[in-house]
């Protein structure tokens, strides 16, 4: 998926899913360096225009999967090592 890419809500894939690929794709372009904090989860609802539940899901996918972490009160940040 395209790091800049719009959340379709006709694909297949659910748009949590999609958000995960969009964020992924960005990580890796560079966007958010290892260790730095990404958007916060009320910018990421705003920009892709989705419910914050849809947002977290997204994000706690990405931390299952080693890409993120969470600092309570801090935000999100990405791994040293993503995957």
């Amino acid at each position: 998926m395209d790091a800049d890419s719009v959340i379709d809500s006709g694909a297949p894939l659910t748009p949590y899913r999609q958000l995960a690929e969009i964020l992924r794709a960005r990580i890796a372009r560079g966007d958010w360096a290892a260790g730095r904090a990404i958007a916060s989860e009320n910018q990421l609802v705003q920009e892709y225009g989705l419910a914050r539940s849809t947002v977290r899901r997204a994000l706690i996918l990405l931390a299952d999967e080693g890409v993120l972490f969470v600092v309570p009160q801090r935000g999100w940040f990405v791994s040293d090592t993503p995957k």
